[in-house]
């Protein structure tokens, strides 16, 4: 099994922080519904408000490329859009070492 982690950092617009927060939680939930999601969790920064970080992990890269393809990630894209301060930054990893 050849598993990807991904990284992926959501900004929010300033006063747009808790209407983000909700569309990415909805994106938790129907996603960790699909079958090659071993992990998705979604966490915010402790420093810096309105800043988020998924921490996601899948059996292989066609479970990634289905997430990403998925209508769930495409409807979440789309509500999430006038919320971002920027674009998203998603980074695919392979891990390499430690527990």
């Amino acid at each position: 099994m050849s598993e990807i982690h991904v990284f992926a950092t959501v900004i929010a617009q300033p006063g747009k922080e808790g209407e983000l927060q909700a569309v990415l939680e909805t994106l938790v939930t129907a996603t960790r519904q699909e079958p090659g999601n071993l992990h998705y969790m979604l966490h915010t920064s402790v420093k810096t408000p309105g800043t988020f970080y998924f921490f996601e992990v899948y059996k292989d890269q066609s479970a990634a490329d289905a997430h990403m393809a998925s209508p769930h990630f495409a409807a979440a894209v789309a509500k999430a859009g006038a919320l971002l301060a920027a674009p998203p930054s998603i980074i695919e990893t392979k891990k390499i070492a430690g527990s």
